[in-house]
């Protein structure tokens, strides 16, 4: 990826098309066809070049960026993928719910459901090529989180290049309110459970990001970092999925427990309360 890679008029004119095509199928939730066929040939540098076209509408339009989400940290993910390696999207201010806080249905997409860690960085990592102990001493607290991924894909029907360009398929996040420090619980064998009111639908454990939701995160913040926009302090880093994804429909509630780290809840509003 590099944002220095020169386009001609008739290649940005194909992934300004291309923004406009996510952007609206998120208004209107119309979902469309894979941009991998719709504006081919698509390349990884083109679909984060998308991503930064609609990041900048969203910045215009008065939204701000607090963070990021890794995406694809499951090995299995990859290899279906095709791919080696996470990729990345922008967390804004309008994502982000409380824990217990109405979603409403109107914001979904397709949505499905993961637990993850959040760590939230404590000093700004812009050294050229951060390390696992430049990481370890910037993170502030983590905390239990679920992530609300969707596509404006129809039928999730992506690869790699779908997802980077729709902002790694990110729709929304909810926190908990229990920060711990990293000596507090066990990052990497931390076990998870996800249950639709009351009854599991996805387990897992730290270990299934990366081998360690800290690897995940040194990884973004050495992307961050070459691509010149590092992690800041303030920042909230979704570090990526602990265990499988579970769909969602209108009138759930979710709880997540990560062993040491605390619990989270996501409530989705009924599908009536988005007609109202």
């Amino acid at each position: 990826m590099s944002n220095a890679i020169q386009r001609d008029a008739a290649t940005q004119a194909r992934l300004q098309q291309a923004a406009d095509a996510l952007l609206e199928a998120e208004r209107s939730h119309r979902f469309i066809a894979p941009l991998r066929d719709t504006f081919a040939p698509l390349t990884i540098d083109d679909a984060y070049a998308i991503q930064r076209i609609n990041t900048e509408r969203r910045l215009a339009a008065g939204r701000r960026i607090v963070g990021c989400k890794i995406g694809l940290t499951s090995v299995a993910v990859q290899k279906q993928l095709g791919v080696d390696q996470p990729d990345f999207g922008l967390l804004f201010d309008d994502m982000g719910y409380g824990d217990g806080e109405p979603i409403p249905a109107s914001i979904l997409t397709q949505p499905k459901i993961e637990a993850e860690i959040a760590f939230v960085i404590g000093r700004d990592l812009n050294v050229e090529h951060p390390g696992q102990l430049d990481v370890l001493n910037a993170i502030e607290y983590a905390l239990p989180a679920l992530e609300i991924v969707g596509s404006r894909v129809a039928d999730w029907n992506i690869r790699i290049t779908d997802t980077i360009a729709d902002n790694a398929s990110s729709s929304a996040y909810v926190i908990g309110n229990t920060p711990k420090k990293l000596s507090e619980f066990d990052v990497r064998m931390c076990g998870m459970v996800l249950e639709r009111r009351g009854e599991p639908v996805s387990v897992g454990a730290g270990a299934a990001c990366l081998g360690s939701p800290i690897n995940a995160v040194v990884w973004l913040a050495r992307t961050m970092a070459a691509v010149g926009t590092p992690l800041k302090a303030g920042d909230l880093v979704l570090s990526g999925a602990l265990g499988p994804m579970a769909a969602v429909t209108p009138g759930d509630i979710f709880e997540t427990r990560i062993n040491g780290l605390g619990s989270v809840r996501a409530v989705f509003e009924p599908a009536s309360e988005a007609a109202r």
